[in-house]
């Protein structure tokens, strides 16, 4: 469902209840686009265990590649302040 950001000005977060109780998410349009997504918290929840899930299969992926290096803390630091340089 969509929303505009002035109806969650005017009607206060109360309208994200009535819209989650037809669908799973709510968009809200600012200005004519889509700029936010409101969830309830066990969908997001979800959301964020299916990412973690994710992430743990790829890295053992690659553990069983054997694409990993083993460091030090401060090698690892050094390494990731490189990366944002």
């Amino acid at each position: 469902m969509n929303i505009t950001a002035n109806e969650v000005k005017t009607k206060g977060v109360s309208v994200f209840d009535d819209a989650l109780k037809q669908g799973d998410e709510v968009v809200i349009n600012v200005r004519g686009k889509n700029k936010y997504v409101v969830l309830d918290i066990d969908r997001y929840n979800d959301f964020r265990a299916n990412g973690l899930d994710i992430l743990y299969i790829q890295a053992m992926q690659d553990i069983k590649n054997g694409d990993y290096q083993i460091q030090t803390a401060e090698e690892h630091i050094k390494y990731v302040n490189d990366l944002l340089e």
